[in-house]
């Protein structure tokens, strides 16, 4: 069986990688390798998903897959944008980092929003392929939703009513950014 390296510390985002990988790979954890994660010094998402290609490939002689993902909320600026995670803990979780972006929309009327995720795959020796997903929508009003992680229960994507928070996952993976970007890695690599 083939080895990847999922470049994440994310429990969720291990998941949905590994999801959307072939089954002929054997998805491997940072974590079980005891290796920790890089310092994102990256000022964008791509820089970001290629740093951690990088980093974690010069641990392992088999391919690594990256991903650096955030929210971007239009009247915000696009914050919190790739300081998505350092966000929330900063403020000590998720859930405060959610109740803090809808205090600040509270009288804002634009509540557009979307996620990005950055993919970057790596073969050993070689440079990393990276891709970009975007999917819009809009901030909801209040958290709803237990499933999902990260700003999941504040986001509703464009067209839908429920928030990420309260979909299947299974519903949630085949539509979101990470879903979206690694659609395009396959048509630019054979994985």
């Amino acid at each position: 069986m083939k080895k990847i390296l999922i470049g994440t510390h994310n429990k969720g985002k291990f998941k949905e990688i590994s999801y959307l990988l072939p089954r002929k790979y054997k998805k491997i954890t940072p974590i079980s390798l005891k290796i920790k994660s890089p310092k994102e010094t990256g000022k964008t998402f791509i820089a970001n998903s290629n740093l951690k290609a990088n980093f974690f490939s010069s641990f392992v002689d088999y391919p690594v897959i990256s991903d650096d993902s955030g929210l971007c909320v239009k009247s915000l600026k696009n914050k919190p944008g790739v300081y998505s995670a350092r966000l929330a803990k900063e403020l000590g979780s998720f859930a405060k980092a959610m109740k803090y972006i809808l205090k600040q929309l509270k009288n804002k009327k634009d509540r557009s929003a979307y996620f990005v995720c950055s993919l970057s795959f790596k073969r050993p020796g070689k440079k990393p392929v990276t891709v970009l997903g975007k999917l819009h929508g809009k901030i909801s009003r209040k958290i709803v939703g237990k499933k999902g992680f990260g700003y999941d229960p504040i986001f509703i994507p464009n067209s839908h009513k429920k928030t990420f928070g309260e979909m299947n996952k299974y519903k949630k993976i085949k539509m979101d950014h990470r879903y979206l970007a690694f659609k395009k890695l396959k048509k630019k690599i054979r994985i």
